[in-house]
């Protein structure tokens, strides 16, 4: 199927560009999904400045998606034509070892998120010119079809909206996982997020519908930081420093239970200021991404072992996407999630760079592209 799509050209790339390419029909395992809407995630950034690694260009870009199945391949059970769907940037087989012991959010297929080869048969799907075309976590939600395997799809009821379920494909499951699963906030916790973007605000939403006494949003951006206040946060602050002496004082000097690091950009240098803020047992989760070549950590290891505090990395909020995107859904429904509100603005495909620069600039707490007729 001849369709247009969001592509990386090359690595000196600067945007995106939208171009003609073809999707391939669905194979053994494979469904077709025409999507309503593609959220705009800063892991898409980090291939276009390079954090990320690309093995082959060109790529096409998008991770976050939700739409309706128009094909389904052979073999293919528990899909039909006509189920609504979120795609999950993360497949989840259910048969190798991640998958047997509850760990779906690493199941072994993710070794080749970003091959752009296909799980099924190991050729590409996408093409361009008759050449392959990558696609980030082999999805590539920037553009209106995509045929992906049934180990990254997961079936949703007809009566969530397309274009705010798009955004359980990573952004808000990591961040909500971020504070609560991997996080383990409980009742009466402090939690500190620092970095309150489209996947940090989840993690603020987390943490107080977990029942956190405190939830302290630090980022350096005044919309941002207003905009905590309204999904659950009782505290913000532009910086990590002016939050450490509040966080002192509210606790009478016992420190945050929980810290989430969801930084648009991690760096070395932003773990020990986490881990100082992080009382004694406390837990620090690093969820932001760096550049995939950065090994050098500012971390304390005298503070880090005799007060017992834990640092850990987090995927998808540390749990299977089979069970918690249906199980925020369900609370968005009941009103104890905001998805609506997340969305600052929404783009067509052809507007991708201005919604990338939207983010940038701080404008944004998620762009959201929406699919209409005209791209179909």
């Amino acid at each position: 199927m001849k369709t247009k799509g969001a592509i990386l050209t090359d690595p000196e790339a600067k945007e995106w560009t939208v171009t003609e390419i073809e999707v391939g029909e669905p194979v053994q395992g494979e469904v077709m999904v025409k999507l309503a809407a593609s959220g705009m995630c800063h892991s898409d950034e980090h291939l276009l400045t390079g954090d990320s690694p690309i093995p082959t260009y060109p790529m096409l870009g998008g991770h976050e998606g939700a739409g309706e199945v128009i094909k389904v391949g052979p073999g293919v059970t528990g899909l039909k034509e006509g189920d609504h769907v979120v795609l999950a940037f993360i497949p989840a087989c259910g048969k190798c070892l991640p998958c047997s012991q509850g760990l779906q959010n690493l199941c072994d297929l993710g070794a080749g998120l970003l091959t752009g080869q296909a799980i099924s048969d190991g050729t590409f799907r996408v093409t361009k010119d008759g050449n392959p075309v990558s696609t980030m976590c082999l999805l590539g939600t920037f553009s209106p079809y995509v045929t992906v395997n049934e180990a990254s799809v997961i079936k949703i009821e007809d009566d969530i909206p397309l274009d705010k379920a798009a955004l359980l494909g990573c952004g808000v499951s990591t961040g909500w996982g971020s504070a609560t699963e991997i996080g383990g906030t409980k009742v009466g916790d402090t939690v500190v997020v620092i970095g309150c973007g489209g996947v940090g605000m989840n993690s603020v939403q987390g943490a107080a519908s977990a029942g956190a006494r405190y939830v302290v949003a630090v980022d350096p951006v005044e919309f941002k930081r207003e905009q905590a206040m309204e999904l659950g946060a009782t505290h913000s602050f532009a910086t990590i420093e002016e939050a450490m002496g509040a966080v002192n004082d509210m606790t009478w000097g016992r420190g945050a239970n929980v810290t989430v690091i969801t930084v648009g950009e991690i760096k070395g240098d932003d773990i020990q200021p986490a881990v100082k803020i992080t009382g004694k047992g406390g837990t620090i989760v690093v969820t932001g991404m760096g550049n995939y070549a950065d090994e050098d950590v500012k971390l304390g290891l005298f503070e880090l072992t005799l007060l017992q505090k834990r640092l850990q990395g987090a995927i998808f909020g540390g749990t299977s996407p089979r069970t918690q995107i249906p199980h925020l859904l369900n609370m968005y429904r009941s009103g104890q999630l905001k998805l609506d509100e997340l969305i600052t603005k929404t783009y067509s495909l052809d507007e991708i760079n201005q919604g990338y620069q939207d983010m940038r600039d701080g404008k944004n707490i998620r762009g959201v592209i929406v699919y209409t007729d005209a791209d179909y």
